[in-house]
């Protein structure tokens, strides 16, 4: 049994060193069971939340305002001094005292809620290898041992030793700073180097935005770097909305002035010795109750639920009330890419081959050369469970082939990749060399598969493809493909 341990000396290890230290193995990577023990012993990986409250600790935290506090007082107070005259305050008091607490409550429940069910839909999931198996699995599930294969497109689901790298580089931004993605190695990196220099690693809720790796995971959840942070934030002082302050501030100004006036108002009576000291007691105490602004946090709570409201008929979720007055002095709202709220799925809804557009729908004959082009030149896995992983573009396409029944699998096996060319921002395209047939690979031929952008593909094409003939390319074809 392997423990979650401290990693910070993993990347100055060799990664023999790191297999052999975390028992694990990069061809067969964990087997089930140890990996089921790993996960009860270890528990899941995911970024620990604070303590979820029940909704009756929520009711009660709406009576910490300073405000409301008050407000509690003048009911007691006008209950104890006037008796019966002074329920009817003390009761629209209440009154008031547990609506605003109730729409506190209601507002956060369903924030809650709507996040919750957020998580799930955009639970993400992680490419591993188990049993000597390639599968998709929860990210939750990953433990420490674990060989995780990374591709374009991927979350990275924990800290890893990088164990293979292809062109591999990671945007790591969240914990750096650096918007530029860094490009991975596998060389070691002396002890005191700086989080951003460990090039051999991969942390976790980083992205990877270019070519293919594989690593070993060695820390999980609140262990990661990613997990540092979130402990801080977690332990940090919650601070203050603008409205919470100033409501602060009133009440303050409003509970000292109350409490000054009325106590001049009871030595003035008795200096006066118009009525005895009882009379000007209660007298002083129900100027200090009617002072009291008891509308204001009915009415401030009001907007603030109407605010609320029209967010969410909008589609945004509030989670605390004063969070919308925050909100409503916000100019500039910046938003992460498909992926973090969405299925970071995309499908192929047009395809244009022999000089028109066809609907995805229309049936293709196997014979054109969109098939080959889209499976050959793909990056793309199928796990054993039928599930497509790797960049969500490069899926689509598989998928298109394979919802059109398109023998996918054996075309892979009669034409295997034998070379490659990744796809970078300056070339702007990808290559694979395939055998052009499974006997013609000794006789030295070979096919060569390019996708790209289209401008650039266009630009270098002296011949196109149409319905079966291979034509001379000219500028008004070049021109009519750059249109559509």
């Amino acid at each position: 049994m392997v423990e979650t341990r401290d990693k910070s000396n993993f990347f100055v290890q060799e990664v023999d060193q790191v297999e052999n230290t975390l028992q694990t193995s990069r061809q067969s990577g964990l087997s089930s069971s140890e990996a089921k023990s790993r996960l009860e012993k270890n528990g899941p990986n995911e970024i620990q939340e604070g303590e979820n409250r029940t909704t009756l600790q929520k009711f009660f935290d709406q009576f910490k305002d300073a405000m409301i506090i008050i407000l509690l007082i003048a009911a007691a107070l006008s209950v104890v001094l006037e008796g019966v005259e002074g329920m009817v305050d003390a009761i629209i008091i209440l009154a008031v005292v547990l609506i605003n607490a109730v729409l506190g409550v209601i507002q956060e429940n369903k924030a809650e809620d709507a996040i919750a069910s957020l998580k799930d839909m955009s639970s993400p999931q992680a490419h591993v290898i188990r049993d000597g198996d390639s599968i998709k699995i929860d990210s939750r599930e990953i433990v420490v041992g674990d060989i995780v294969v990374l591709e374009a497109g991927d979350v990275v689901p924990a800290d890893l030793r990088l164990t293979e790298v292809n062109s591999l580089q990671i945007e790591e931004a969240a914990l750096t700073g650096e918007s530029v993605p860094v490009t991975k190695s596998l060389e070691t990196v002396p002890e005191d180097a700086a989080l951003g220099d460990r090039l051999n690693m991969a942390f976790s809720s980083t992205n990877v935005t270019y070519g293919r790796g594989q690593g070993i995971v060695v820390a999980t959840a609140m262990d990661t770097e990613v997990g540092h942070i979130a402990t801080m934030i977690e332990e940090s002082d919650e601070k203050l909305t603008p409205l919470k302050e100033d409501m602060n501030d009133l009440t303050k100004f409003l509970t000292w002035a109350i409490v000054i006036i009325a106590v001049l108002i009871f030595v003035i009576g008795l200096f006066m010795e118009t009525y005895d000291w009882v009379e000007m007691l209660l007298v002083s105490i129900s100027i200090a109750v009617a002072a009291l602004p008891e509308g204001l946090p009915a009415i401030s709570t009001i907007i603030l639920a109407l605010g609320t409201q029209k967010m969410a008929d909008r589609n945004a979720l509030v989670r605390k009330l004063p969070a919308v007055e925050t909100l409503g002095g916000t100019e500039v709202i910046c938003s992460d890419k498909t992926g973090t709220l969405t299925q970071n799925k995309m499908t192929i809804e047009k395809v244009y081959y022999n000089g028109e557009l066809h609907d995805a729908s229309d049936q293709i004959d196997f014979k054109e050369p969109v098939f080959k082009v889209m499976v050959m030149d793909n990056d793309s896995t199928l796990t054993n469970n039928g599930d497509l992983s790797g960049d969500p573009t490069e899926t689509a396409m598989i998928q298109f082939a394979l919802d059109k029944d398109f023998d996918v699998k054996a075309l892979l096996n009669e034409q295997p990749r034998l070379g490659e060319i990744p796809f970078d921002s300056e070339r702007k395209m990808s290559t694979t060399v395939h055998p052009t047939a499974p006997d013609h690979q000794d006789r030295g031929q070979f096919t060569v598969m390019t996708k790209g952008a289209p401008d650039v593909l266009i630009a270098n094409c002296d011949y196109y493809y149409d319905n079966g003939e291979i034509k001379e390319m000219t500028e008004d074809y070049r021109q009519k493909l750059l249109d559509a």
